[in-house]
């Protein structure tokens, strides 16, 4: 993981750029809000939109700002305990944006999104579409998961991973995560003095992800492997990633003018389509099919799946339904929209292509799942 390339030519020709706060930035040792530390975040955003960059804020603190109202000091584990906090904390948190950010002439816009805003193919491009209509407009969008109301089935989970399917969305040059820490060390820097580090990292493979370790704060929900799988996503999908400390919010300047903070993971040239990152990693999955060997073999060289390789089907789900692909392993080795639901392809597998009209009566194409709708998982 030496550095391989200057920031300054990494981190060329940035315009789109997303910032992740953490609760653990936003608040105080005991929950409350930090304001001093979020006037001086909202600073260097105007800062960044002044110079002409569109930025994006995927802000956490509604939970612990509505601990800090409510003089609560542990986070509740009952659902329901944590969406009230949410609820009363998500109104003050954009009320202290709103004024903060109305002193430097910025406009905000609110958008509270859940795990369906990115599973649904049509809610995600509307969604895509909002967001390019308020920077359009110089409208700096606050985002954050709408925790008030999501359920377990529809929940992002940390805002992290948020803000790489966020950064998939707008299609970011650059995504910023302010944590408590430095950026990634070969070890954990609070137990061991000797910890070095890491400036640059190309490829994210099991050596670093062993690399981070433990829970986030009392108030928060992520660590240091949630950035780690986020950087995984963002990398993917064509958006260099740094994590930093946000201690001092002037980093996020910093990290923009290419000083050498943080640790820098490096998007990959290769990046997958906004479809296929989707297919990846934003939508849920309904089901799933199980292949023989010759189907898998077809698909990782890039084929259709035709039902003559399908061996079995699990849940049951629509046509146009997103479907993990496993080999006779159980392994999963793509992802997919099928052509036809779950009792269609009961029906069809392990058939040749030209016998389904003659099998259901109908026929909506000879493969069940086209290569255009698969993406591979080894590939992402």
């Amino acid at each position: 993981m030496k550095k391989q390339n200057k920031r300054e030519e990494i981190l060329e020709d940035i315009q789109r750029i997303v910032i992740k706060v953490g609760t653990s930035t936003l608040t105080d040792e005991n929950g409350q809000l930090d304001l001093q530390k979020m006037k001086k975040i909202v600073v260097e955003i105007s800062n960044l939109q002044d110079k002409g960059f569109d930025v994006i804020l995927v802000s956490s603190g509604a939970v612990g700002a509505g601990m800090g109202l409510l003089e609560i000091e542990e986070r509740p584990k009952l659902l329901s305990e944590k969406q009230m906090l949410s609820a009363v904390g998500q109104v003050t948190l954009m009320q202290v944006y709103q004024t903060f950010f109305k002193k430097y002439d910025k406009l905000i816009g609110q958008l509270l999104l859940t795990k369906g805003e990115f599973s649904n193919r049509k809610r995600y491009l509307n969604v895509r579409n909002v967001c390019n209509a308020f920077l359009d407009k110089k409208i700096i969008p606050i985002i954050n998961e709408n925790d008030a109301i999501v359920s377990d089935e529809l929940k992002v989970g940390d805002n992290d991973t948020m803000s790489a399917l966020v950064s998939g969305l707008i299609d970011a040059d650059l995504l910023i995560i302010l944590s408590d820490i430095d950026g990634l060390y070969n070890k954990n820097p609070k137990k061991y003095e000797d910890a070095n580090l890491i400036e640059v990292v190309g490829d994210i493979n099991e050596d670093v992800k062993n690399m981070a370790g433990g829970k986030g704060s009392k108030f928060g929900t992520g660590g240091m492997i949630t950035k780690i799988m986020a950087a995984e996503m963002a990398t993917k999908i064509g958006t260099n990633l740094v994590i930093v400390n946000g201690d001092d919010p002037r980093n996020i300047s910093r990290v923009v003018e290419k000083e050498n903070i943080g640790t820098l993971f490096v998007r990959k040239n290769k990046k997958i389509s906004s479809k296929k990152y989707w297919l990846a990693y934003g939508t849920n999955k309904k089901g799933e099919v199980v292949v023989d060997e010759g189907a898998e073999k077809a698909l990782l060289s890039g084929k259709s799946l035709l039902p003559i390789g399908i061996k079995s089907v699990f849940e049951t789900f629509d046509r146009g339904g997103v479907l993990e692909i496993k080999n006779s392993k159980n392994k999963v080795i793509a992802n997919g929209i099928s052509n036809y639901s779950s009792d269609e392809i009961e029906l069809i597998k392990g058939q040749k292509s030209e016998d389904i009209e003659k099998i259901l009566g109908h026929k909506y194409d000879d493969v069940v799942i086209h290569a255009d709708n698969i993406v591979l998982i080894e590939n992402v």
